[in-house]
């Protein structure tokens, strides 16, 4: 056995693995979307999500005993951390999956969240201090003629805007939006020495408690039990939760963070890849032109200056 360990080893596919890695890990976040439209059918979307967050935890925090991780250093850390969680966790994936199960297409909800990069740029210089350079702000215009373009393809002579889905939906995934975007730059300004891990397990305890709260006041609680539902419950759990998490904490200690981050903007159209595949949702061609001119967008205003 250790024998053939060396023959892998010296076919360098530890490297070859990390090189993997980043597109691994976009693919398999790309499947949130894809299984909100598989579970929401069965479970309402705050009672879907307060499930997935209870079994998370009920996963991750032995896990962290295990590996001897350590835990946020002080109360305002923890305080801070579960603020992060309400808008990166709760808010944004609660209006995700609630525009979701309004009717929107997962391709499109995609798209609309993908644009938080642009967001969290537009919000920098207010928020931050930081200032946008000329390229920026041609980024975000770009982004918004992008976003308008593919809104803009689902109007027919006749026909809403909201056709299908609702005006409901579209606040909902433009809450999420707002949610991630200003959660990002929370985190980035108060939670900069948070623990990834169990940093997340905390995120993950102040979502769920929100979300649960919402299911409480808001949703009749009722779930179908479905062999579609547990298969994805469970892979939201293991593989998004827990596995996409662990693998992007790889990611970040190798230092392809930034690798990671620009794989991003493949996000909106490997989604709306798979949606077209299991849902059959598709955009005309003047929203699949809006789709890569958001896209353009976003990596027009968050990519780094040429030195």
């Amino acid at each position: 056995m250790f024998d053939s360990l060396k023959k892998l080893n010296s076919l360098h596919l530890p490297t070859l693995g990390l090189a993997a890695m980043p597109v691994v890990f976009v693919l398999l976040w790309s499947t949130g979307f894809i299984g909100a439209k598989f579970g929401l059918p069965y479970a309402e979307p705050f009672t879907f999500l307060f499930i997935r967050f209870v079994l998370t935890l009920f996963l991750l925090i032995p896990l962290i005993s295990l590996m001897r991780i350590s835990w946020p250093s002080s109360p305002r850390l923890w305080v801070h951390i579960g603020v992060s969680g309400l808008l990166v966790h709760a808010t944004y994936l609660g209006g995700v999956f609630y525009g979701i199960y309004l009717g929107m297409p997962a391709g499109l909800a995609a798209l609309l969240v993908g644009l938080q990069p642009l967001l969290t740029a537009a919000c920098a210089g207010p928020l931050l201090g930081e200032r946008l350079s000329t390229r920026q702000w041609l980024g975000l215009l770009l982004g918004l003629l992008g976003i308008s373009l593919v809104l803009g393809s689902k109007l027919e002579l006749g026909s809403s805007l909201f056709e299908g889905f609702g005006l409901g939906a579209l606040l909902s995934v433009i809450a999420a939006l707002l949610g991630i975007s200003l959660g990002t730059l929370y985190q980035k300004r108060y939670c900069t020495s948070m623990p990834l891990l169990s940093g997340a397990v905390v995120q993950y305890m102040a979502a769920g408690v929100l979300l649960g709260i919402g299911a409480l006041v808001f949703e009749t609680r009722e779930v179908h039990w479905s062999p579609t539902f547990i298969l994805t419950l469970g892979w939201l759990v293991l593989i998004l939760s827990i596995a996409a998490i662990l693998l992007l904490m790889a990611l970040i200690k190798k230092g392809e963070a930034s690798r990671v981050a620009s794989l991003f903007y493949l996000v909106p159209p490997v989604t709306a890849l798979q949606a077209w595949w299991l849902f059959d949702e598709r955009l005309p061609l003047l929203g699949l032109i809006g789709m890569l001119a958001a896209i353009a967008g976003v990596i027009l205003a968050v990519r780094p200056a040429a030195k």
